[in-house]
């Protein structure tokens, strides 16, 4: 693939990311199916799964977490495995995706917090391996770190998983390209402290 191509559809599939990114399922369905708004359910205002569970139960939150998760993997996986784009030009499509879902312009730039398709980004970008580190590390954190610490560590988790095991400049700039969208993301529970208070 000539330099020309290459940066042509670098662009596409970023611009593709971007937009399946910011398609705020959970506000969508949730108007659809129980007519109402989902960020209502929580003081967070998040429009994510969490609050499509909370509003209308377990069907729609696993549907809309799929779609999250979906809307990150396919158009990092597609041009990774398929086109076999790599390195630091898969860069700007595997934040594309986090990116649209934090600052949705569908949703006036304020969007959900981006966990579900960092999951999503992180299979296009290492199979298995990425996403079974964080599910392991949140699985285990969320049991005594509150929720947006949690993620944090996790993601700080991930980070020294990819250190230990040699991961290319690339990864290591999405990783910190999508640490730095989840912190900011996350800004106002991390005023909160980090350890769950027993009741």
């Amino acid at each position: 693939m000539r330099g020309g191509e290459l940066a042509g559809w670098i662009a596409v599939f970023s611009l593709v990311g971007f937009v399946l990114g910011a398609i705020p399922f959970s506000v969508w369905l949730g108007r659809r199916f129980i007519g109402t708004d989902i960020r209502r359910a929580h003081p967070d205002a998040n429009p994510g799964a969490a609050n499509a569970w909370r509003a209308a139960g377990w069907k729609l939150g696993v549907v809309v977490l799929v779609l999250d998760f979906l809307k990150g993997a396919l158009p990092v996986a597609w041009t990774h495995y398929q086109m076999g784009i790599s390195g630091l030009e898969l860069l700007p499509i595997a934040l594309a995706p986090v990116a649209g879902h934090a600052f949705s312009p569908f949703l006036g730039g304020r969007g959900g917090k981006a966990l579900a398709v960092t999951f999503g980004v992180w299979t296009g970008l290492t199979a298995v391996e990425g996403p079974l580190v964080l599910g392991m590390l949140f699985t285990i954190l969320i049991n005594f770190l509150e929720p947006a610490w949690a993620v944090i560590t996790g993601m700080l988790g991930l980070l020294l998983y990819l250190l230990a095991r040699l991961a290319p400049p690339a990864l290591l700039l999405a990783w910190v390209g999508n640490f730095a969208i989840l912190a900011w993301k996350h800004r106002a529970e991390l005023h909160t402290p980090i350890r769950k208070i027993r009741a």
